[in-house]
């Protein structure tokens, strides 16, 4: 995963706060390059269940190849948004709580 944990609990900060942070949320998804948008959307469909964390590839191919619209619009009509991103992140090992203090 090309993603940093950083900004990945960035997108979940923000994503939990989205009624404050909207503005911030979406040009921050918006300045990610192409992969880490795909990655984004591939960790939020894991976390939601639409893919199983060991079918990583198959989700991060079927993000690049159905992007239709801007990422930061798909990903903030995702209800739950954050709370996908958090639970795809521990099914793929990933420890997002200290990239999230850093950034308390």
């Amino acid at each position: 995963m090309d993603i940093s944990l950083h900004k990945i609990a960035q997108v979940v900060l923000f994503a939990h706060e989205i009624d404050r942070a909207e503005n911030e949320l979406r040009a921050f998804i918006d300045g990610l390059n192409e992969d880490e948008q795909a990655e984004l959307v591939a960790l939020a469909w894991i976390g939601r269940g639409s893919f199983d964390a060991s079918d990583w590839d198959e989700a991060l191919t079927t993000a690049r190849q159905e992007k239709v619209s801007p990422t930061e619009n798909y990903l903030l009509g995702m209800p739950h948004i954050a709370d996908h991103l958090e639970n795809g992140a521990e099914m793929m090992g990933l420890d997002l709580s200290d990239a999230e203090e850093e950034l308390l």
